[in-house]
């Protein structure tokens, strides 16, 4: 007996020193598990956006014999992006800064990962989740550009070489510790610069290259559902309070706060394009109210969690009073077949709301402040070279993508394609038939 408890003692002995060990491994474990949670809740909340939302949105703007190659076509660019995302996009975007063009290597297929993402109370991964939602989300914006007569090979290949080539140096240069942010001091707080004005630049630009659809702009090409495009609305905007205040990364107020911004000016947009209906046309109509938010949504975006609901109220009223007569200007003076407007709601949303930042970061209007060394003259110029610069980079490299795709896959489908629709003749299928 005497033996076998000298053995046990021994033995007990010899295990404190892992157990001493064991408790700074512990410590290091230092996610929160409320912020984490809400982050994991967000990530669900943009992919509610981006699948969805985004399918019905888009989908009821276009002609019945099309809806489906919308939905398709999302669909393929969330998975093929997702995969890039895990395989490079997240590494290039978000790993060590050290030029400040490109994150290091060291998180290739999401390998090495940090317990805790430096600067947060989450695990990395949680954060590597979350941002593979933007980096899905971005590209498929961009298919309301190109409706009705892109062809599906051509539009995988392009977004999915664009999501390396644009949008991950884009995020890394503001999100991930790049120069844009920290030389030039350019804020942007969930996407109105990395995800609206990159989306919206390069959808032009595409629009562009693909050429107009046929019979644009002599043929009226209404919606063929304005209740599919108003449920997708709906969507997006609920699932806009994760991508907003997911963007916090934390439980606190300062989601709270994003949210009620996100919210307010969505409303204000809506009401005010209604209102601008209401003169300009003689009616507000569904899909009206429907742009209008998203306007709003857009416009808020860059400063969600830095600026007063008030101003957010402004933003709103904002987005409507730009992106309306934008929409005009691209279709009408310029006759440039954006088809479902990505450019005139998203593009421009974010740009606005990019620049007035710089203004309602102002304290006395409610804002959060300044950073250090930055005022609201210096904070414009940061704001202004910030959409400017990515804005170019957006058209190049849209341009070198989309005809870097073209010598192996064409971009257009021919006119008879078009004519009989591209949920027959690219996929085989028509929803309209079992209407």
């Amino acid at each position: 007996m005497r033996k076998f408890i000298a053995m046990a003692l021994a033995a007990s002995a010899l295990a404190l020193p892992a157990l001493g060990h064991a408790q700074p491994l512990e410590a290091l474990d230092a996610a929160d598990s409320g912020d984490t949670a809400w982050l994991l809740v967000s990530s669900a909340l943009v992919l509610l956006m981006a699948l969805p939302g985004l399918s019905l949105f888009y989908g009821g703007l276009v002609r019945a014999k099309g809806f489906l190659a919308v939905a398709i076509q999302l669909g393929a660019i969330a998975s093929v992006t997702s995969l890039l995302w895990i395989a490079v996009g997240y590494t290039l975007a978000f790993g060590p800064v050290s030029n400040g063009w490109l994150g290091g290597g060291s998180a290739w297929m999401l390998l090495q990962l940090g317990n805790v993402r430096e600067g947060t109370l989450v695990p990395e991964s949680a954060f590597a989740l979350f941002q593979m939602m933007f980096a899905l989300i971005t590209p498929g914006l961009m298919v309301g550009a190109w409706v009705d007569r892109a062809r599906f090979g051509w539009v995988v290949g392009f977004c999915a070489l664009w999501s390396v080539i644009v949008y991950a140096p884009v995020a890394h240069w503001i999100w991930g510790g790049g120069w844009l942010a920290s030389r030039l001091g350019t804020m942007d707080f969930a996407g109105g610069i990395v995800v609206h004005t990159t989306a919206g630049v390069s959808a032009l630009v595409a629009a562009l290259l693909l050429g107009k659809r046929t019979g644009f702009p002599r043929t009226q090409m209404l919606p063929h559902s304005p209740a599919l495009t108003l449920a997708g609305a709906a969507m997006l905007w609920v699932g806009w309070f994760g991508f907003n205040g997911g963007s916090s990364l934390a439980a606190t107020d300062d989601a709270a706060s994003a949210i009620i911004n996100t919210h307010a000016a969505a409303c204000a947009a809506a009401l005010a394009w209604l209102a601008i209906e209401k003169f300009s046309i003689g009616k507000p109509t569904s899909v009206g109210f429907a742009t209008g938010a998203i306007a709003g949504l857009a416009t808020v975006t860059p400063a969600a969690g830095f600026i007063a609901p008030g101003a957010a109220i402004l933003f709103g009223i904002a987005a409507a009073l730009v992106c309306y007569p934008m929409i005009l200007l691209v279709k009408r003076r310029l006759e440039i077949d954006d088809s479902l407007d990505v450019f005139a709601v998203h593009g421009m949303g974010g740009i606005v709301g990019s620049l007035l930042l710089a203004v309602f970061l102002e304290p006395s209007l409610g804002g959060v402040g300044y950073n250090e060394g930055m005022g609201l003259v210096r904070q414009l110029i940061a704001q202004g070279a910030g959409v400017g610069i990515v804005a170019g980079w957006s058209a190049i490299g849209t341009v070198i993508c989309a005809l870097a795709v073209a010598m192996v896959i064409p971009m257009r489908v021919t006119e008879d394609e078009e004519r009989e629709g591209l949920d027959l003749t690219s996929h085989g299928e028509r929803a309209w038939e079992f209407e």
